[in-house]
């Protein structure tokens, strides 16, 4: 399994935003088939009570030559995920992960912005030269 170019910075800002990475590759049944998300991960929420919660992470680059082509592969492999995920781990949130660059000129358009609302596509904006996560939109 190749992991995404920006793999490792994903995984180590997650671990600088207080995530614990439990799973590296989060190994996950497609049907009768076997699926990989990249990452799991667990954050303690300290308030009244502890609360755990917990997330699924496909990381993607988006260095292909078209950002509708890529965006398209990732949308699927997202929505097959989110499937998955739904049926045999209904606590873990699934999140894509984007580069602040692709986010920036792609979601300035208006179309892509509600398509990602219209599937519920949640995201981890991270900056590509520092283990920073930029945003999260859930």
């Amino acid at each position: 399994m190749a992991k995404d170019k920006y793999h490792d910075l994903v995984k180590e800002s997650l671990i600088n935003d207080g995530w614990v990475i439990t799973h590296d590759p989060y190994k996950i049944m497609l049907g009768k088939r076997r699926g990989y998300i990249d990452l799991g991960a667990e954050k303690t929420i300290i308030a009244a009570e502890k609360e755990e919660q917990k997330i699924a992470v496909e990381v993607k680059s988006f260095l292909g030559s078209s950002d509708l082509d890529d965006f398209e592969d990732a949308l699927g492999q997202f929505l097959i995920y989110w499937k998955a995920l739904k049926t045999k781990d209904p606590s873990r949130e699934l999140y894509l992960a984007v580069p602040l660059a692709f986010f920036e000129r792609f979601f300035d358009d208006p179309f892509f912005v509600e398509t990602a609302k219209d599937f519920d596509v949640k995201m981890i904006v991270y900056n590509e030269t520092k283990t920073h996560i930029e945003q999260w939109i859930r």
